[in-house]
């Protein structure tokens, strides 16, 4: 009789992890085991523990408890370059690169190979060339990554964790600067690099990523981890169950849109870049009071330069903008607090630039650009007191974790981040609100949440323009959506079209032309 072939171990396992920040537990006798060679998908709310745990493994932060096995041996990881020795990378949700290095110098950054730089490089430049044909990373190793989209930024990111000998790859939230087809050709090299032993621990908030792309899924809620099954064993309503611990509606619930009077008209908008490209072509349309109009498209076809210029933070080359019927003057200097004066509300797309000041506290940010309201001095200073209060009750009501006013902002997960920005326009009673990637970085539950929000002040009235990569958000949310390519907008369809008849006017083709 013969006796069965041992298993292997798993290529990573964690045991009885604790770890907390002051008076916050972060992580609590958390145990997993992550097979060699699988994906395995870790999903949870904002502020669930999952970057805490990440980091842990890579050597950020030191757990207070509890140990982590590597192929079965016990690793003592003290720092990332005790990771890296183990064999772990960490692909981090905003990269690490430096802009006006090439594509091999930032691959080489920190591992040189010795003083013969010259012998390094070409060393590097063979070792790069290898690991672009093994696993469909092509990209130019002189091109200067400050003029690569984000998509090849991030398989730099890749090339670098494995040019360091990486077996187990972390990727936290690796889609959220990723257009729909970006993600997908992330996920088929994932799937390569699975294929040829690579171990994958993949962090995301989106069940449609998990369900596509893991074999094994871990469910973290408040610190610790409430399941763990076999991804083709769930489904994506039992995965939003498990992480906020009730049921969770994965569709937008609103009736019909009753709109009202023009609240926003842009007429022959002409915008252009830095370098005097044309980035936004003669748009015209207009937004109703009480209607959510979407803008669909592929990053960079425009869209964030239109946000930008409506907001006041762009000169337009030519065009008119009117919120109300008053012109905002879109070719001129722009006011902004005129602007806000005027009831014009904006999310931006990028919170960490236009959005927030990292080194400032939570209640700092709350106020920002609305510093000057009443509600918050007390004659010619601050009243810190009353701006505290008021940033308390936002945190309630917008379920930001952990709930203090005082943290520094940067201390504060991306999704949690977001929310600080969204209750400080949401909640000032805009006329006209600009949303752009208003649930970028953010948990399912909170998505559901915003989506509620963002219905109910259609429903109050107010006007919304919605700009969002989330295709299927903007076919959920928008009463109309607009699409754009290459700066001109190609077509107009109601909130029933289809992904694919939306694809093809994305792709450049008009409604005529797709209806032929």
């Amino acid at each position: 009789m013969t006796s069965p072939a041992p298993t292997a171990p798993p290529a990573i396992e964690l045991i009885g992890i604790d770890k907390s920040f002051g008076q916050v537990r972060a992580n609590r006798n958390i145990n997993m085991a992550v097979g060699k060679g699988s994906i395995h998908g870790i999903v949870g709310e904002n502020g669930a523990g999952k970057s805490t745990l990440m980091s842990i493994l890579y050597g950020f932060y030191q757990a207070d408890a509890g140990e982590v096995r590597i192929d079965g041996h016990r690793a003592n990881i003290r720092s990332p370059d005790d990771a890296i020795e183990a064999g772990i990378g960490m692909v981090h949700q905003h990269f690490m690169l430096v802009d006006n290095f090439s594509v091999l110098e930032n691959v080489m950054l920190g591992a040189e190979g010795g003083a013969l730089l010259k012998r390094g490089v070409a060393a590097a430049r063979a070792e790069l060339q290898r690991l672009e044909d093994d696993y469909a990373l092509e990209v130019d190793p002189d091109a200067i990554i400050g003029d690569l989209p984000v998509g090849l930024q991030q398989r730099v990111e890749i090339l670098k964790a494995l040019y360091r000998g990486a077996q187990t790859l972390i990727l936290d939230e690796p889609t959220g600067v990723l257009t729909p087809s970006e993600a997908d050709h992330l996920f088929r090299i994932l799937k390569q690099l699975s294929a040829q032993g690579k171990t994958i621990i993949l962090i995301t908030h989106k069940l449609r990523e998990i369900m596509a792309a893991t074999d094994a899924v871990s469910v973290m809620r408040r610190g610790e981890i409430v399941a763990t099954l076999p991804t083709p064993d769930t489904t994506p309503e039992k995965l939003a169950e498990l992480m906020v611990g009730r049921r969770v509606l994965l569709r937008v619930e609103k009736g019909p849109a009753k709109p009202g009077r023009t609240m926003l008209e842009v007429d022959g908008l002409i915008v252009g870049d830095q370098r005097g490209v044309m980035r936004v072509k003669n748009i015209s349309f207009s937004v109703k009071a009480g209607e959510i109009v979407g803008i669909a498209g592929v990053a960079g076809n425009g869209q964030s330069e239109l946000l930008e210029t409506i907001a006041g933070i762009r000169r337009a080359t030519a065009g008119q903008v009117m919120i109300d019927g008053k012109p905002i003057g879109a070719t001129g200097r722009a006011n902004p607090s005129a602007l806000r004066a005027a009831g014009l509300a904006h999310v931006p797309e990028d919170r960490h630039r236009m959005g927030l000041v990292m080194a400032f506290e939570e209640n700092e940010n709350a106020i920002l650009g609305y510093h000057s309201d009443d509600l918050y001095l007390n004659g010619p200073f601050l009243n810190i007191e009353a701006i505290r209060a008021d940033a308390r009750e936002k945190i309630e009501q917008y379920d930001i974790r952990p709930p203090d006013c005082r943290l520094k902002t940067a201390n504060f997960s991306g999704g949690n981040q977001q929310k600080i920005v969204l209750a400080r326009e949401m909640e000032r009673d805009p006329g006209v609100l600009l949303v752009g990637q208003p649930t970028r970085g953010v948990d399912i539950g909170a998505i559901e949440f915003i989506h509620r929000q963002l219905v109910a002040m259609r429903d109050a009235g107010k006007a919304i323009l919605l700009v969002s990569v989330e295709l299927d958000e903007v076919r959920s949310l928008a009463d109309r959506i607009l699409v754009m390519f290459d700066g001109h907008i190609v077509g107009e369809a109601g909130s029933d079209a289809t992904e694919g008849e939306l694809g093809l006017m994305m792709a450049g083709i008009d409604n005529r032309e797709a209806a032929e």
